[in-house]
C-alpha cells in the first residue's frame, strides 16, 4: 500500500491516477473528505500532517509514502511513519533550495523537510522540481481580461514541468528502491 499525501493536489492526484492504473493498492490523503469525490480502487483517508499523533490510522500497512514538505513537525510525522513500520518515503521539495538563501521562508521550508526525511532512518528520496505548468493555468483569467502575466526575472529561462512526470519520477523510485538519493 502507498499512501499520497496531498492527493487532491496536481502531483499527488496524478500520482493516485498512475498508480491506479497500474493496478497498484493506494491511499489518498487528503485534509477534508468533504471535499472529494471518492474514486474507483483509491481508499481515501483524512488527516492532518501538522499533528503526527493522528495519523496512526492512516499510516498503518503502508510500504510507502509520497511526501509533501512544509509542515510544522515533519520528524514526528517521519517518526510515526517509521512506527508502522514503512520502508521508503518520497519528498516533494522545491529547487529553491539549490543555491537558494537558508532565511528566504520558502527555502528554509524545503530545506527543514529535507534535514528531517534524511534523519528519520527511513529510506528516502528528495525531488526538486522547478514550476509547474499546471501552475499556468490560474493565469487564464488575468490573461482574458487581456492583462499582463509578470513574473520575477522574467529573462531567465526555468523549465516548467507537466506534474504528471514529477509524478512518475515518485512512482518509479517507490516501484523500484534499488538506491536512495
Amino acid at each position: 500500500m502507498i499512501l499520497v499525501t496531498g492527493a487532491s493536489g496536481h502531483v499527488g492526484g496524478e500520482l493516485v491516477d498512475q498508480f491506479v492504473e497500474r493496478g497498484r493498492p493506494v491511499r489518498a490523503h487528503v485534509r477534508d473528505l468533504r471535499k472529494t469525490a471518492p474514486r474507483h480502487g483509491v481508499e481515501v483517508v483524512e488527516g492532518d500532517l501538522n499533528s503526527p499523533e493522528t495519523l496512526t490510522e492512516v499510516l498503518a500497512d503502508v510500504d510507502g509514502v509520497f511526501l509533501l514538505g512544509g509542515f510544522e513537525d515533519m520528524a514526528g510525522v517521519l517518526s510515526q511513519a517509521k512506527a508502522a513500520g514503512m520502508g521508503h518515503v518520497v519528498v516533494l521539495s522545491s529547487r529553491s533550495v539549490v543555491a537558494g538563501r537558508p532565511d528566504n521562508a520558502v527555502v528554509a521550508m524545503h530545506l527543514n523537510s529535507e534535514a528531517a526525511v534524511g534523519g528519520s532512518g527511513l529510506g528516502w528520496t528528495v525531488l526538486r522540481p522547478s514550476g509547474f505548468m499546471s501552475n499556468t493555468s490560474g493565469w487564464r483569467s488575468q490573461l482574458r481580461s487581456g492583462d499582463i502575466v509578470r513574473a520575477p526575472f522574467a529573462g531567465v529561462p526555468i523549465a516548467a514541468i507537466d506534474p504528471h512526470g514529477i509524478a512518475a519520477v515518485c512512482r518509479a523510485r517507490n516501484e523500484d528502491r534499488s538506491g536512495d538519493v
